[in-house]
């Protein structure tokens, strides 16, 4: 695997356990998230790199495999420049149902 796009899938594995570790004292829970400004910054900051690395590893190389890569891509996108429609309950969404298995995803691909 290229250098750049191993950099690159590390970046995405950090910045997840980045977000892990803003709710490793209160646990996952909504209101802590929607309540703590700084918490919903840095976990906004974090999908935004992980949707960069998504969409440079798929300019390198678009056999790589990343489940709802657009998705990401898009995400990102919103974030950056639609900030005024970023929904908490979205974000919620992805931190619950989409970064766990990306992070499974992520890890297979670093392995390889």
């Amino acid at each position: 695997m290229n250098k750049e796009i191993k950099t690159w899938l590390f970046d995405i594995k950090t910045s997840i356990e980045e977000i892990e570790s803003y709710f490793k004292d209160g646990g996952k829970k909504y209101e802590l998230f929607v309540n703590d400004i700084r918490t919903k910054r840095a976990v906004e900051r974090n999908l935004e790199i992980i949707g960069e690395a998504v969409y440079r590893i798929l300019n390198k190389d678009d056999s790589i495999k990343i489940t709802n890569a657009r998705k990401i891509v898009d995400n990102r996108n919103r974030i950056i420049h639609g900030y005024n429609s970023v929904s908490d309950n979205v974000i919620w969404g992805i931190l619950i149902r989409h970064i766990p298995k990306l992070k499974e995803e992520i890890i297979k691909l670093l392995n390889n």
